[in-house]
């Protein structure tokens, strides 16, 4: 990767693609369930996601295998889809982006109060 796809992205956007055209080649299901852990992975990512694309990656590859050996999604996910993602991204005591969101408030309210109160 270099200096000018670090910058811009562009490595994430043609990475990201490439996540989409073989989510595409999975059956409907299976398809549901990569749009579900997709949209349940992304608050746990920064700003630009580079480290959220391994744990996509992994995950595409085990539907991707699951979808190939005949099993069904719920015999990969079980009932618990939230549970799976928060766990596959490591999300027990891990701060997301809201989280981060929320100290900085809390940081720049202090310090404005602080400001007032001298």
């Amino acid at each position: 990767m270099n200096f000018w796809e670090t910058i811009t992205g562009s490595d994430l956007t043609r990475e990201w693609k490439a996540f989409e055209a073989r989510a595409a080649a999975l059956p409907a299901d299976f398809q549901a369930a990569w749009n579900d852990i997709r949209d349940r992975l992304l608050p746990y990512s920064d700003l630009s996601g580079r480290k959220l694309m391994p744990i996509l990656d992994s995950a595409l590859g085990l539907l991707e295998e699951t979808a190939a050996d005949g099993q069904s999604i719920h015999d990969v996910l079980g009932d618990d889809v939230e549970g799976f993602c928060a766990a596959l991204a490591g999300a027990e005591g891990r701060r997301n982006q809201r989280d981060r969101w929320r100290e900085q408030l809390n940081r720049n309210v202090a310090r404005k109060l602080a400001q007032l109160g001298d």
